[in-house]
């Protein structure tokens, strides 16, 4: 018989959950016209309820004409809020406050005359978010050998996108300090995102088979799945319970379970009622 075991913590985060709060308070209160830049967060299932609730995903501010626009938890640049406030739309904010503390930190590097390395995933919307904020001396590395081949300057500092590694940071920092005179680091690795890496981490280490729940577009499942991946080979990214093949497990196998910080808690909720079943 399986023994299932659910990692702690796992499933959303604060950012994640105040975001959706925010969105569907003001579906409920701010009329007919609402549309988030972009998808609301990565889980293509709960941005198909919002859909269904009359919240319409667009690419850009060009979009729309009138109404309010909604700031994903990922963030965006300062000229994209000055866009939307031109146009005179609506604002709600969703940005993560976690999020805005790695812009505030990339600006004052900025400020202080830091050639600035994103240790983040390259195009990703939260990255491309505190790229504006770093203005144009930057570079975005989510590893050591993406660094550049020559540094503009002796001095460089580091952020990270929030749903990073330790370990890309350290390889990221350790690279760094032969080849700078000053490296100043803001370590902006989101603490939710640092708990649920260990705790994947610990549960997939004695677990038989993880299954990890979350979108396929989300950066903090798909390296929740990488963790698990490297302590037990056999771990499945799954988006939805039916998913879930039987002959993933033995008899008798513990199978682990934890999902990403953009995962409601129903959605994790359906899972284990789909492995109970089994």
């Amino acid at each position: 018989m399986h023994t299932i075991v659910v990692a702690k913590p796992a499933g959303a985060c604060y950012g994640v959950e105040r975001a959706l709060d925010l969105v569907r308070n003001a579906a409920e209160t701010g009329g007919s016209d609402l549309a988030t830049l972009g998808p609301l967060i990565h889980n293509p299932q709960v941005v198909a309820q919002l859909r269904e609730r009359g919240v319409r995903e667009v690419d850009g501010i060009d979009a729309i004409e009138s109404g309010t626009v909604v700031i994903r938890s990922h963030g965006v640049a300062p000229s994209v809020i000055a866009a939307a406030t031109a146009k005179g739309l609506d604002l709600v904010d969703a940005t993560c406050p976690h999020v805005s503390k790695v812009h505030k930190a990339a600006a004052q590097l900025r400020e202080d005359g830091f050639f600035i390395v994103v240790v983040g995933e390259a195009g990703h919307p939260e990255v491309e978010g505190i790229c504006s904020y770093a203005g144009e001396n930057y570079a975005v590395a989510d590893s050591a050998d993406k660094l550049p081949a020559t540094l503009p300057s002796r001095r460089v500092g580091v952020v990270v996108q929030t749903t990073q590694t330790m370990e890309a940071l350290q390889s990221v920092v350790d690279a760094l300090l032969p080849r700078v005179g000053v490296l100043r680091v803001h370590n902006t690795i989101c603490q939710a995102t640092q708990q649920r890496q260990r705790a994947a981490a610990e549960l997939a280490a004695r677990a038989d088979a993880m299954v990890i729940v979350g979108g396929r577009n989300s950066g903090n499942t798909t390296r929740l799945y990488q963790i698990c991946k490297g302590a037990c080979e056999n771990s499945h990214h799954i988006e939805v319970a039916d998913e879930i093949e039987p002959d993933w497990f033995g008899d008798d196998d513990v199978i682990g379970v934890t999902a990403g910080a953009s995962t409601p808690a129903e959605q994790i909720e359906l899972v284990l009622a789909r492995l109970e079943s089994l």
